[in-house]
Protein backbone atom coordinates (compact mmCIF):
# COMPACT_ATOMS: atom_id res chain seq x y z
CA UNK A 1 0.00 0.00 0.00
CA UNK A 2 1.32 3.44 -0.92
CA UNK A 3 0.02 6.85 0.08
CA UNK A 4 0.69 9.85 -2.14
CA UNK A 5 0.16 13.30 -0.67
CA UNK A 6 -0.04 16.52 -2.65
CA UNK A 7 -1.14 20.11 -2.44
CA UNK A 8 1.40 21.77 -0.18
CA UNK A 9 3.09 25.04 -0.99
CA UNK A 10 3.78 28.61 0.03
CA UNK A 11 0.86 30.82 1.01
CA UNK A 12 0.42 34.14 2.78
CA UNK A 13 -1.12 34.33 6.20
CA UNK A 14 -4.89 34.33 5.92
CA UNK A 15 -4.81 32.28 2.75
CA UNK A 16 -6.00 28.78 1.96
CA UNK A 17 -4.57 25.48 0.77
CA UNK A 18 -6.05 22.08 0.06
CA UNK A 19 -4.08 18.90 0.69
CA UNK A 20 -4.99 15.57 -0.85
CA UNK A 21 -3.81 12.03 -0.23
CA UNK A 22 -4.64 8.94 -2.25
CA UNK A 23 -3.95 5.33 -1.33
CA UNK A 24 -3.09 2.67 -3.85
CA UNK A 25 -2.11 -0.98 -3.81
CA UNK A 26 -3.68 -3.96 -2.10
CA UNK A 27 -6.66 -2.37 -0.34
CA UNK A 28 -9.72 -4.19 0.98
CA UNK A 29 -10.92 -1.50 3.35
CA UNK A 30 -9.69 1.66 5.00
CA UNK A 31 -10.59 2.50 8.57
CA UNK A 32 -9.55 5.84 9.97
CA UNK A 33 -7.74 8.44 7.88
CA UNK A 34 -5.89 11.42 9.23
CA UNK A 35 -3.50 14.28 8.75
CA UNK A 36 -0.53 14.98 10.98
CA UNK A 37 2.08 17.70 10.89
CA UNK A 38 5.59 18.20 12.12
CA UNK A 39 7.19 21.59 12.50
CA UNK A 40 10.99 21.99 12.82
CA UNK A 41 12.14 20.98 16.27
CA UNK A 42 8.73 19.73 17.30
CA UNK A 43 7.05 16.35 17.56
CA UNK A 44 4.60 15.14 14.96
CA UNK A 45 1.06 15.99 16.03
CA UNK A 46 -2.42 15.00 14.94
CA UNK A 47 -4.19 17.73 12.97
CA UNK A 48 -7.44 15.99 12.03
CA UNK A 49 -8.90 12.53 11.60
CA UNK A 50 -12.01 11.03 10.05
CA UNK A 51 -13.74 7.68 10.45
CA UNK A 52 -15.28 5.66 7.61
CA UNK A 53 -18.67 7.01 8.65
CA UNK A 54 -17.49 10.59 8.50
CA UNK A 55 -17.00 11.44 12.16
CA UNK A 56 -14.22 13.97 12.53
CA UNK A 57 -11.77 15.07 15.17
CA UNK A 58 -9.58 18.18 15.14
CA UNK A 59 -6.72 19.59 17.10
CA UNK A 60 -7.85 22.61 19.08
CA UNK A 61 -5.42 24.82 17.18
CA UNK A 62 -7.17 24.20 13.84
CA UNK A 63 -10.82 23.94 14.83
CA UNK A 64 -12.97 26.21 12.73
CA UNK A 65 -10.21 26.74 10.16
CA UNK A 66 -9.47 23.27 8.77
CA UNK A 67 -11.87 20.68 7.39
CA UNK A 68 -11.07 17.03 6.70
CA UNK A 69 -13.04 14.94 4.24
CA UNK A 70 -12.77 11.56 2.58
CA UNK A 71 -13.95 9.78 -0.53
CA UNK A 72 -14.22 6.09 0.30
CA UNK A 73 -14.75 5.08 -3.31
CA UNK A 74 -11.51 6.76 -4.35
CA UNK A 75 -9.45 5.93 -1.23
CA UNK A 76 -8.68 9.58 -0.72
CA UNK A 77 -8.57 12.01 2.16
CA UNK A 78 -8.38 15.77 1.86
CA UNK A 79 -7.63 18.63 4.22
CA UNK A 80 -9.03 22.06 3.40
CA UNK A 81 -7.02 24.67 5.30
CA UNK A 82 -8.28 28.22 5.61
CA UNK A 83 -7.25 31.32 7.57
CA UNK A 84 -3.73 29.96 7.64
CA UNK A 85 -1.31 31.25 10.24
CA UNK A 86 2.48 31.22 10.37
CA UNK A 87 2.28 28.62 13.13
CA UNK A 88 0.64 26.22 10.65
CA UNK A 89 3.97 25.97 8.83
CA UNK A 90 5.06 22.33 8.90
CA UNK A 91 5.41 19.18 6.88
CA UNK A 92 2.00 17.57 6.64
CA UNK A 93 1.61 13.79 6.52
CA UNK A 94 -1.42 11.69 5.74
CA UNK A 95 -2.02 8.42 7.52
CA UNK A 96 -4.46 5.59 6.85
CA UNK A 97 -5.38 2.38 8.62
CA UNK A 98 -5.72 -0.24 5.89
CA UNK A 99 -6.81 -3.85 5.63
CA UNK A 100 -5.44 -5.60 2.56
CA UNK A 101 -7.93 -8.48 2.63
CA UNK A 102 -10.99 -9.71 4.47
CA UNK A 103 -8.78 -11.91 6.65
CA UNK A 104 -5.84 -9.62 7.29
CA UNK A 105 -5.32 -7.25 10.16
CA UNK A 106 -5.11 -3.51 10.01
CA UNK A 107 -1.82 -1.80 9.27
CA UNK A 108 -1.11 1.90 9.30
CA UNK A 109 0.59 3.65 6.41
CA UNK A 110 2.07 7.13 6.03
CA UNK A 111 2.32 9.40 3.06
CA UNK A 112 5.63 11.00 2.14
CA UNK A 113 4.83 14.42 3.57
CA UNK A 114 4.12 17.70 1.87
CA UNK A 115 5.53 21.06 2.97
CA UNK A 116 3.17 23.87 3.92
CA UNK A 117 4.78 27.25 4.48
CA UNK A 118 2.74 30.23 5.65
CA UNK A 119 4.42 33.60 5.35
CA UNK A 120 3.41 36.40 7.67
Amino acid sequence: VQLQASGGGLVQAGGSLRLSCVASGSIFSINAMGWYRQAPGKQRELVASITPGGSTNYADSVKGRFAISRDNAKNTVALQMSSLKSEDTAVYYCKMYVSSSRWSGVNNYWGQGTQVTVSS
